[in-house]
């Protein structure tokens, strides 16, 4: 189990490394295909699941050359069709064969519509129009069209743009004449959605004419990135919003924590460049809060991508203090608690007992104990802990939570249970045991230099 945790853990470090290099390269100026930039954010929730970049874009390559081939069939003189007729053969394609779009029956907020990787593995539609103008782009591609995805507030339309000389329809460009284009909406229709069409939408929300051209433009990759980051962060508000948030034994896919991550490390190194550094440095606390209590391996990638950005500010002395207290902890030997037999009258429990929370009902692990409440006086005030039947001087563990929190127990809500440990326990639990004993229905302690006699 341990051996397992931590070679999970490196497995992680490795796929979120391939992605921060991904969007550090946009933050460089360097061009990074649209559906890459994408699949950078499968790479924080993938776990042991396949689907890293390389993966995602051989899907993706599998996925374009298979399409390719079908519209072919389907259509043997495509090679002579003309860009516009193309553009909607590949619609129509990705459509009605529900590589685009979302099914009927989903919740358009639900957090795996936001990845591309998800997406081209899903069995029905699962894509967010952002996604899917990054697949339509994709596979586009494969019949020399050129694909962009379009700054259109609150939804994403796809642009084609005839090529250099022409119009959509094959014919010679009038001298002076502005590039033809043509949008679609792959997520929606498998048909072209005029210019006109969407100004009168523009109009209806207020944007002056003005702003037309601009809002009916090319965007940028990193505009997208950002774009993929806010929709992720506003499907989890709106799961919290709706769902209880009570844990079950079934993992969700994608997990939150790790997609919320992804998030943070995008609009952090891909700042809108309207934002002040102030206003990038709110993320920092979520930042860093992740990575303390899930992500230590990637100590080393806050130093090496995220230190740089805020160098010479008040952030960057935060970071390093952050970071170091973090090394500091881990080079700290731990004070060796033992159990002698006054000891063992008080304290009940011990260091791998899973239990079940008296008043809230979540599942747990022990990972330490102090005799009695250690906390500080404003903690124990704001706990309310001497309101408590047996108040602090009773025995409080440390424990670990199904739903990844750390916790401060009193004795007096550890309820004994004679049940398996969950599958969201059994993955979070190498961290600190050797493995799951079935017959005791405890967690083998893999940190006997705390509590040797636990």
């Amino acid at each position: 189990m341990s051996a397992g945790y931590y070679s999970d853990a490196v497995l992680g470090a490795l796929h979120r490394t391939m992605a921060i290099k991904e969007w550090v390269k946009l933050k460089d100026g360097q061009s990074v295909p649209l559906e890459r930039a994408l699949a950078s954010f499968d790479q924080f929730v993938l776990h042991e699941r396949e689907g890293d970049i390389e993966e995602v874009s051989t899907m993706r390559e599998t996925v374009g050359r298979f399409v390719a081939q079908s519209i072919r069939l389907e259509h043997p003189d495509i090679a002579d069709a003309t860009p516009r007729q193309k553009a909607r053969l590949v619609a129509i394609y990705l459509y009605r064969h529900k590589l685009t779009g979302i099914e009927a029956s989903t919740e358009y907020r639900n957090l795996q519509n936001n990845f591309i990787g998800l997406a081209l593995n899903s069995d029905g539609r699962a894509a967010l129009p952002l996604i899917s103008v990054g697949i339509f782009c994709s596979v586009a591609k494969r019949f020399n069209l050129v694909a962009r995805p379009c700054t259109f507030p609150f939804h994403v339309y796809a642009i084609v743009m005839a090529p250099h000389g022409q119009t959509l329809d094959a014919r010679p460009l009038k001298v002076d004449s502005p590039p033809e284009m043509m949008y679609m909406d792959p997520f929606r229709t498998e048909d072209e959605v005029f210019r006109s069409d969407l100004e009168a939408q523009l109009r209806t929300m207020g944007v002056p004419p003005g702003n037309h051209d601009m809002l009916l433009g090319v965007s940028s990759t990193a505009e997208m990135v950002r774009r993929t980051a806010r929709n992720i962060i506003e499907s989890i508000q709106n799961t919290r919003n709706i769902h209880d948030l009570g844990v079950s034994n079934d993992p969700p896919y994608p997990e939150s924590d790790g997609a919320l991550y992804s998030a943070l490390w995008a609009l952090l190194l891909l700042p809108d460049d309207s934002e002040t550094l102030s206003q990038r440095a709110r993320y920092l606390p979520y930042l860093m809060d992740h990575l303390e209590k899930q992500f230590l391996f990637d100590v080393q990638l806050i130093e090496m991508y995220m230190l740089p950005s805020f160098a010479g500010s008040q952030y960057f002395v935060q970071l390093c203090d952050a970071l170091h207290a973090m090394r500091l902890g881990d080079s700290v030997p731990k004070q060796v608690k033992r159990r002698t037999p006054e000891i063992s009258k008080s304290v009940q429990f011990e260091v791998g007992q899973v239990f079940r929370h008296k008043r809230y009902n979540y599942q747990g692990v022990i990972t330490g104990w102090d005799v009695e409440c250690a906390a500080g006086e404003t903690w124990m005030s704001q706990m309310g802990v001497d309101r408590l039947s047996r108040g602090r001087h009773q025995s409080f563990y440390h424990v670990l939570v199904e739903d990844k929190s750390v916790r401060y127990v009193a004795e007096e809500n550890i309820v004994d249970t004679d049940i398996d440990a969950g599958v969201n326990l059994m993955r979070l639990a190498g961290r600190h045991f050797k493995r799951w004993d079935r017959p005791s229905k405890t967690y083998i302690s893999n940190i006997k230099d705390e509590y040797p006699d636990d």
